[in-house]
């Protein structure tokens, strides 16, 4: 799997592309019919990278290219295509590929990714729903959209003369509408268009299970979403809503790829429900008989989902200011635990989540005299929270041993929104019963890609880290991290034979939910396998959120910074809560600069990969630190750059500093 995906990857790697034409189409064709609205979606193309629709509203055209695989129409007219490509690139036209038929795979795209040799996205209809809304009922059709109001401007053959008119005009600025010609390619079935038997799907029966499971948690009184929906008027009042966010895959907010990973919990919606509920707001989101169940439920987000807590610790209360840059915070919360209990999972209860961006913490315990002692990172402290994300559970049969009288080192980063506020976050702890202890210790591993640098203006730019696995070990979850310009990512391991495999794919990373991806069964890491976390950043001035599209962006800690992190959830090989493994940690963390530097994972650190903040430290100290003098900077060489990064750095800028609220 892993060596195919990476030829995969080498052989369709590319970004939309651009075309052009040089001279204007015609305007409507006076036969043709109302002109087709086409609504948002969004779909995961050939290297799990989402590409939504809605975003290219500053395009001059958009052009879709149905596909099925193996299709000799679409290999005939993939010069037509290619000509299209080089006729009119560079004018502001996106051109996708849609692949809707059921049991294609990217697998299978291969072969006709080399054959063809085009450089296109090709998107994956896992649920066929955009292919029903287009009607794309033959391989090789061609349909251009006006993103002025997201109409068909004609549809048919690739290589028809309308295909080129209609970019024609689209570029000149033209309103066009050619209607549509009859294409060749292979059939595309659609098994579940059944639209006489949509107006059937039942609300009581089918529609109000999937909110109850699936919305209701945040979208009631006290929870997370903006408004609620708990009875049918409230759901058939946002129906269109719901349709779009479902299209669009904005929502639920559980965002890897269902190809692949198999998670508990999974909280995303299986492919029937989401058919289900799309089919049925298109039927118009019928009441139909039978009461309504969610009417029947006193629906209240209670103040903690866990119950009732073992311990609350209350970090410090913060007055935060309206504006500026905020240094991180770093306060100690006693436990004054009597006694050592082993943790099965927390709850971080904040008042204020616009301007709490996350909470980390590591343990502290009295060691030799009394003096505290900070534990191993991996450890992994109480847990923590970021955007959308309050509870950590740990899985079965594992724990986090806190000992007696330990402190809690939290890091909080706060970031202004425009108004001063209070922000007063709780932690509640649940341990283990009293005396009771699981079998295996939890460990959370982080690696951080810092020399990462994304361009000023780029909408898909790669980077990634990496760690190098010294020991077997048993991976339980997986967590990516990055701020406003993560576009998306994926995480593999290599085996020691070579073998690659993907263990998550996030098509459309979203910094307001910071998701924690727990896997059914864990995965075995042998001793020589590699970890790698790729990413695209949006540096563009599609990304809505960008603070700056102009500026080149540097790994830091504040939002208005980039990051690329992954956390490893899991344990040592042979390791229990009795016999733990803390020496194969320090060996793991011997490689964080390595993976964190090395793009292109030669093991060697070239001059060229020496970037941002760290890099150029590293850079200013090359000379002394390549012992051999052979132009790069090996893993043993590495081990004495620790002392040149503690040495490193000048003062921060001073920043306004968030106050202690006064004690009532």
């Amino acid at each position: 799997m892993g060596k195919s995906l990476k030829m995969l990857s080498l052989a369709l790697a590319g970004s939309i592309l651009s075309l052009m034409a040089s001279s204007p189409s015609q305007a409507a064709s006076p036969n043709a019919a109302a002109a087709q609205h086409v609504g948002d979606f969004q779909l995961p193309d050939q290297r799990y990278i989402g590409r939504r629709l809605y975003k290219m509203e500053d395009a001059k055209a958009v052009v879709l290219v149905s596909y099925a695989a193996g299709d000799a129409q679409f290999r005939a007219d993939a010069p037509a295509l290619a000509a299209l490509k080089a006729a009119y690139g560079g004018k502001g036209v996106e051109f996708l590929i849609i692949d809707p038929r059921l049991g294609d795979t990217r697998a299978k795209l291969a072969a006709d990714a080399v054959a063809t040799g085009l450089n296109v996205p090709v998107l994956f209809d896992y649920e066929q729903l955009v292919g029903e809304s287009l009607n794309l009922t033959r391989s090789a059709e061609v349909v251009v959209l006006n993103p002025k109001g997201w109409t068909v401007a004609f549809r048919g053959p690739v290589g028809s003369a309308s295909t080129k008119k209609a970019l024609d005009g689209l570029v000149a600025g033209q309103p066009v509408n050619l209607g549509a010609q009859p294409v060749k390619g292979e059939t595309i079935a659609y098994p579940g268009k059944q639209e006489a038997k949509w107006a059937e799907i039942s609300y009581a029966r089918d529609i109000a299970p999937i909110v109850q499971a699936k919305c209701a948690v945040c979208h009631q009184p006290g929870g997370l979403g903006p408004m609620t929906l708990t009875n049918y008027e409230q759901i058939k009042g946002f129906a269109p809503m719901i349709g779009e966010v479902l299209s669009s895959h904005r929502m639920p907010p559980f965002q890897p790829d269902p190809t692949v990973g198999h998670w508990a919990p999974n909280e995303g919606l299986s492919s029937d429900q989401l058919k289900t509920m799309i089919h049925w707001i298109e039927a118009g989101a019928p009441r139909g008989p039978g009461e309504d169940p969610l009417a029947k439920i006193a629906f209240r987000a209670p103040e903690f989902k866990l119950g009732k807590p073992d311990l609350v610790l209350p970090l410090p209360v913060v007055n935060v200011p309206a504006t500026g840059v905020l240094p991180y915070q770093n306060p100690v919360v006693a436990t004054n635990l009597p006694e050592g209990r082993w943790l099965k999972a927390s709850e971080f209860l904040v008042t204020d989540k616009k301007v709490l961006h996350h909470v980390t913490t590591t343990l502290a315990s009295p060691g030799e005299k009394g003096v505290m002692v900070r534990q191993e990172a991996a450890a992994g402290g109480v847990g923590g929270q970021g955007p959308g994300r309050e509870i950590n559970l740990v899985p079965k049969d594992m724990g986090v041993w806190v000992p007696a009288g330990a402190d809690i080192h939290a890091q909080t980063h706060y970031t202004p929104y425009g108004r001063p506020t209070t922000e007063a976050t709780k932690i509640a702890l649940y341990f283990y019963p009293k005396g009771e202890a699981p079998k295996y210790p939890m460990r959370t591993y982080g690696v951080y890609g810092t020399g990462i640098l994304i361009p000023a203006g780029e909408e898909y730019h790669p980077e990634l880290s990496y760690v190098d696995i010294p020991k077997e070990m048993l991976v339980y979850g997986l967590t990516a991290h990055a701020h406003v310009r993560g576009g998306s990512t994926q995480v593999s391991i290599v085996y020691p034979d070579g073998r690659e495999e993907l263990l998550l794919a996030v098509p459309r990373y979203d910094f307001n939910w910071q998701c924690e991806f727990y896997l059914e069964k864990p995965i075995l890491a042998p001793a020589g396998s590699r970890i790698i976390n790729r990413w695209t950043y949006d540096n563009s001035t599609r990304n809505h959120g960008n603070p700056d599209p102009k500026r080149d962006t540097p790994f830091g800690e504040q939002t208005t910074d980039e990051m690329l992190a992954f956390f490893i959830h899991y344990r040592w090989v042979g390791e229990t809560v009795a016999q733990p493994h803390d020496d194969y940690d320090r060996l793991l963390a011997a490689g964080q600069l390595m993976g964190g530097l090395d793009s292109n994972m030669d093991g060697k650190l070239q001059p060229a990969e020496l970037r941002g903040t760290t890099g150029e430290k590293l850079k200013e100290a090359f000379a002394t630190l390549d012992a051999n003098h052979d132009g790069v900077l090996d893993k043993a060489e590495l081990a004495g750059a620790y002392a040149v990064l503690r040495r490193g750095g000048g003062q921060r800028a001073a920043a306004p500093q968030p106050t202690p609220a006064a004690s009532n």
